[in-house]
């Protein structure tokens, strides 16, 4: 009997031991806390006005772009709507690219992938981590090495490469992230000069182009305003220029507007409604414009400025609650409830600790490509319009899926994807896109 006991103690304890290691395992992919701890000090004045009238934005249909302007457009039949078996790229999937990258070659010098390591705002847990900047090449700011070296967004050949992987991806918008001239992030350099080589580029693929309005200093709905019409009337002639088709019929711009919370929703409002004091409603700078919800609040507020929709951007799940995989669901019943558009975001994972090295808590590890699959799938249940990718190449907090490949320096050894190949997570966005366009078509009987 005592023999019993002991084996059953020994089966016991061996059981216990394999939960708690498959609830280790599957920490990355549920959510945890820590936005406070990213974001401090995060406020946003209460919701004040009416709520408005607003289109419910439907299906894209762009114009058509000229033949035989790239290789796979002379290859293949391109429809631009966001359903048919003829089409090889999707517009109903976004992905989210950044142009701040810069090297000695083309740039006298580095730029982002010499990233400052970011202090923790509290002086005594900044203390305890690394100060200073990296050292391309051996050391950049990523915790992963892309396959093109510490690269230029200038150089003409890596546009190219980023164009045929995008294309490889079947993502078929391209949502730039955007400064207005002579500004630009706290690392990098202005950009803007660089749009029309990238419109062209993605033209070339028959790739679209969406604006992703960054929170320069200084913005506010007034020089929104004026964003928007700079962005229209210079680009939108451009055959790659992106525009959303609504449910009443017209054709409008798309833009994202990041870090939308940081002004007052009353503010939004006399922009974005048709009785505002500057309103673009029913001019010819109007268009379907997505703000970003992180905290529960922001809805109402998103709403109140009189928003066509809400994007999540952040790929670690259970950062905020915009970006928590479970609260999709409540999020898009809202929208579907106040005729607004849910737009959630996947990504194949998070690691920032290469430019906040405090930040570990909210690093979600890619698990070999389930944990991007596991948000992609969440995306779809909801039933979207769009669904957006964060991100193409943000590699500062690993979100990225362009290519990348090991590397192991000195000092460095960056991950990578093995065992798989460097396209796995191009390879994954094309999957998920052509599931997504399948799903859609059933949704629609």
């Amino acid at each position: 009997m005592a023999r019993l006991r002991k084996k059953a103690c020994m089966a016991l304890f061996l059981f216990t031991l394999f939960i708690f290691g498959t609830m280790m395992g599957l920490r990355t992919l549920k959510p945890s806390d820590g936005f406070s701890d990213l974001a401090p000090g995060l406020d946003l004045m209460p919701m004040v006005g009416e709520r408005v009238d607003r289109r419910s934005v439907s299906n894209n249909n762009n114009a058509a772009v000229s033949p035989g302007q790239s290789r796979a457009a002379s290859n293949t039949k391109v429809v631009f709507s966001n359903s048919g078996p003829e089409r090889s790229i999707f517009y109903d999937v976004h992905i989210f690219y950044y142009v701040w990258y810069g090297n000695p070659q083309m740039d006298g010098k580095y730029m982002h992938w010499d990233h400052v390591l970011v202090p923790h705002w509290d002086p005594k847990i900044a203390a305890s981590y690394p100060k200073g900047r990296h050292t391309p090449p051996e050391d950049i700011g990523s915790s992963f090495y892309p396959e093109l070296g510490p690269y230029s967004s200038r150089d003409p050949g890596v546009l190219e490469s980023h164009m045929e992987q995008l294309g490889a991806a079947a993502a078929g918008v391209l949502v730039l992230s955007w400064y207005p001239p002579g500004l630009a992030d706290d690392n990098g350099e202005p950009t803007e000069d660089l749009v029309p080589a990238i419109l062209d580029a993605a033209h070339r693929h028959s790739i679209k182009v969406a604006f992703h309005i960054q929170p320069y200093k200084g913005r506010t709905d007034h020089s929104v305003h004026d964003n928007i019409k700079y962005i229209i009337d210079k680009y939108g002639k451009h055959g790659a220029f992106y525009r959303f088709k609504s449910s009443t019929g017209k054709v409008l711009p798309l833009f994202y507007i990041y870090d939308s919370y940081l002004t007052p929703p009353e503010a939004w409002s006399d922009l974005l409604t048709s009785t505002g004091s500057h309103s673009v409603r029913g001019t010819p700078y109007d268009g379907v414009f997505i703000a970003l919800i992180v905290e529960e609040r922001h809805k109402h507020d998103i709403l109140a400025g009189g928003f066509d929709g809400m994007y999540t951007y952040f790929a670690s799940n259970g950062f905020s609650f915009g970006s928590s995989h479970q609260n999709w669901k409540a999020i898009k019943a809202f929208c579907d409830g106040n005729n607004l558009l849910f737009i959630p975001s996947a990504g194949p994972g998070y690691i920032d600790t290469s430019v906040r090295p405090w930040n570990n808590h909210n690093t979600r590890n890619r698990v070999n490509g389930r944990y991007y699959e596991t948000a992609l799938q969440a995306a779809l249940t909801v039933r979207p319009e769009i669904v957006t990718i964060t991100s193409f190449n943000e590699w500062h907090e690993g979100t990225q899926v362009e290519r990348a490949v090991p590397k192991k320096t000195v000092t460095r050894l960056y991950l990578d994807y093995q065992p798989h190949q460097p396209d796995l997570y191009l390879e994954l966005t094309r999957k998920w896109a052509e599931q997504f366009n399948k799903e859609k078509e059933q949704w629609l009987l």
